[in-house]
């Protein structure tokens, strides 16, 4: 039997420069061959932030194809057809998202953004840092979903319910 097709998730944040980034690369790893992973920005800042990317290099993954976009290109003709849509900042949450053809599963993933966290340079890496875990722990519990089996209401309540997990901000 051919393994089925890959699932295509898109995270979307305003800037599309830190979280949104963070959690492609992070998908593109865990979810090697069962997933490809995108990411945009409502209104992006057009560069990935310097300290998401020293990180990422720093974890070894691959950096150079992360650049900061915006989300009409996943609504443009010939973008992928997306399964999952992710919004990963509060603000992207709130604003008036696009229709996306096929109507993807969708969850709010909201987190602090890093970028907006002021102090001594050690300060604002650990924020990149503390992100980094904590998208980490949310698409480690979305890969394992049993997502081809799980009906469509039960599923939407499980992705919200990652979306909701306090335990680790503790």
């Amino acid at each position: 039997m051919a393994d089925p097709k890959p699932f295509n998730v898109l995270f979307l944040c305003t800037g599309n420069s830190a979280r949104s980034i963070i959690a492609e690369a992070i998908l593109a790893r865990e979810g090697q061959g069962r997933f490809n992973a995108y990411s945009a920005g409502s209104s992006p800042a057009g560069k990935v932030h310097p300290y998401a990317e020293e990180l990422l290099r720093n974890l070894n993954h691959d950096v150079s194809r992360f650049r900061s976009k915006s989300w009409d290109e996943f609504g443009a003709p010939g973008a992928p057809h997306l399964d999952f849509v992710f919004t990963v900042c509060d603000n992207a949450a709130q604003e008036v998202c696009p229709i996306w053809p096929g109507q993807p599963m969708s969850a709010h993933w909201g987190l602090p953004d890093p970028a907006g966290v002021e102090g001594v340079e050690a300060v604002k890496r650990q924020a990149f840092t503390d992100t980094y875990r904590m998208l980490n722990n949310r698409i480690s519990i979305f890969v394992n979903l049993p997502l081809r089996t799980l009906d469509r209401t039960r599923l939407q309540s499980r992705l919200s319910d990652i979306g909701k997990d306090k335990q680790e901000t503790a």
